[in-house]
């Protein structure tokens, strides 16, 4: 028996062992990733905000002194 239908034949028998969530178990899940990419993508505008931020007074610093 070749390693490809060796692989394929692990996958069948998993998928046969897997069972089907309940719907309340996916929203749950559903949520929880929802939220964490909420949380990561408002970190990373605050991150970004700071930055700009902080550019923008480089900026108006380094103008004044070249005056």
């Amino acid at each position: 028996m070749s390693f490809i239908q060796r692989k394929v034949l692990d996958i069948i028998q998993v998928l046969k062992l897997a069972k089907k969530t309940s719907k309340d178990d996916y929203l749950t899940h559903l949520r929880l990733v929802l939220l964490a990419i909420g949380i990561v993508g408002g970190i990373a505008f605050v991150i970004k905000l700071i930055a700009e931020f902080l550019a923008f007074t480089g900026q108006e610093s380094s103008n004044q002194m070249g005056t």
